[in-house]
């Protein structure tokens, strides 16, 4: 009892000296007192706190990185207690070290700890927010730089995975303060459930890859860190949900740019650096978003006809000015202003490639062209797996002949059989079946694309190509001399056809 009698009193002496003594003698002695556990602790200390400065307006960004670099850890296990949290449009919950409460981390061997500071600033509702980070005072030289470098670095790869993706589309009015409107991106489209033959689906995940770790080695040979892609194919092929699937395999934000809601070049230029890194640019079906092969007719008749040539010149004036423009696009892509923000792909789509002004597409704009057809053997497995979660079914050596004679249908026409047949799995194939034979019936079989070039980088499959080559190769397919083949197939494959629907008639007792 003694003791804390003593200790009450000691207590309340300190209270009379605090309100007795003057305030700058108190600073002056907390000052001294901290010197003199700086000088024999052990450790260093470092605070970070939420804004720069003494305004409250600045942010201070090494702040969001230390807390998005603890969320990255499992605190769960090492701090008492934690300020969980969730917004209206995300589904994750994020959580926070509480207010005064400490979590450790180790780095190259050296334990650290981090203490999240929360005070009441007086006579006032807002609160002043900060980290302290707690390291060995030895090695503090050698540990601090890498340590926070590794804290940023860890911190942006869980941002750029952990955060919510938008889907952004032009609204048409640039000029002002954003000219793009967002909505989540929640698109379920993914490599796994892709229908895709196994090596183009390997060779565009790897380029992905390659690409989203490439940043050191487009800044070391001069390039800007950007990506081009070309998807052409008949509709229905799967090209925009191919572009679902590298946005969801990359964490990439998908800008639609609608070119027929852009008045000029100019204002092409100012969507451009409003679009952030890590991102998807989509210009869809580019063939028919405006008529950029208008500039470069104009020239052509221009110069067949030099009388014409100083009215050509006008009106090519007039149009330039309120419109996009062959060379505007041209400049998006490759320009000057394409090195706006880094990690960006620009993806092209268009149904009819031939129609695609060679320009657009030549080396360093488009760098992989990805050809997308009808669905081969392996990409109609992965179909009847989503749709009806079934690996084998009798009827799939059928389909497999149908897609090798020319049956082939597209992913989004199998897509819609199965769709509507999932309750029975047999009824889905039967009908997949009779599609396939009415096409071959109905002449409308094709033989697969075929390319071998020497200056191409090709991945075959049924009828979907990868290729990393320039335009001016497009028509060097030998597909071009297969009629006779074609025709002699589709006798071939009616026998064929009549030979596997008895046996399987026979063995289903249908």
């Amino acid at each position: 009892m003694e003791i804390l009698s003593q200790l009450w009193s000691f207590l309340g002496l300190l209270t009379v000296l605090q309100n007795i003594l003057p305030s700058q003698l108190l600073s002056l002695l907390n000052s001294f007192y901290e010197s003199l556990q700086d000088l024999f602790t052990p450790y260093s200390y470092f605070e970070i706190p939420e804004f720069n400065g003494y305004c409250g307006v600045d942010v201070n960004d090494l702040y969001r990185h230390v807390n998005l670099y603890l969320n990255s850890l499992n605190s769960a296990s090492q701090c008492r207690r934690l300020t969980l949290s969730r917004s209206k449009s995300s589904k994750n919950i994020s959580f926070t070290v509480a207010p005064n409460h400490t979590v450790h981390d180790s780095f190259n061997g050296h334990t650290l700890s981090w203490t999240h500071h929360v005070d009441t600033v007086q006579d006032s509702l807002e609160e002043k927010r900060s980290f302290t980070l707690k390291l060995p005072k030895r090695h503090r030289q050698t540990l601090l730089s890498p340590y926070l470098h590794h804290v940023t670095s860890r911190a942006e790869d869980f941002e750029r995975v952990s955060r919510e993706r938008r889907l952004f589309t032009n609204n048409g009015h640039a000029s002002y303060e954003s000219g793009w409107v967002s909505v989540p991106f929640r698109h379920p489209s993914t490599f796994q459930t892709l229908a895709l033959e196994p090596e183009l689906k390997k060779q565009i995940m790897d380029d992905l890859t390659a690409f989203s770790n490439g940043k050191e080695f487009y800044h070391r040979v001069g390039r800007a860190w950007k990506r081009g892609y070309l998807l052409y194919g008949v509709p229905g092929s799967g090209k925009s949900s191919l572009i679902a699937a590298m946005a969801n395999y990359l964490c990439y934000d998908v800008y639609d740019l609608e070119l027929t809601k852009v008045t000029d070049n100019s204002e092409l230029r100012a969507l451009l650096i409003q679009t952030t890194n890590r991102s998807i640019i989509v210009i869809e079906d580019i063939d028919c978003s405006v008529d950029l092969t208008a500039d470069r007719m104009s020239k052509k008749r221009s110069h067949s006809h030099p009388s014409k040539k100083h009215m050509e010149s006008r009106y090519d004036d007039g149009e330039n000015n309120g419109r996009v423009t062959l060379s505007g696009l041209l400049n998006f892509t490759d320009g000057l202003w394409s090195c706006c923000g880094e990690e960006k792909i620009i993806v092209f789509t268009t149904n009819h490639r031939e129609n695609v002004d060679p320009a657009l597409v030549r080396w360093g704009r488009m760098d992989v062209h990805v050809s997308l057809g009808t669905c081969g053997v392996h990409a109609f497995k992965v179909l009847a797996k989503n749709y009806l979660g079934v690996d084998c079914h009798g009827l799939f050596d059928v389909v497999e002949s149908f897609i090798r004679s020319g049956g082939a249908l597209t992913p989004a026409q199998i897509g819609e059989i199965l769709l509507r047949n999932r309750g029975d799995v047999d009824m889905a194939m039967k009908e997949v079946v009779t599609a396939m034979q009415t096409k071959i019936l109905g002449g409308g079989g094709t033989q697969r694309e075929v390319i071998d070039c020497d200056d191409m980088m090709v991945v075959r499959s049924p009828e979907s190509v990868l290729v990393v080559g320039s335009p001016e190769n497009w028509d060097s397919s030998p597909g071009k001399n297969g009629g006779k083949k074609r025709s002699n197939s589709k006798v071939n494959f009616l026998v064929r056809l009549r030979s596997l629907t008895k046996s399987d008639s026979g063995r289903r007792g249908v």
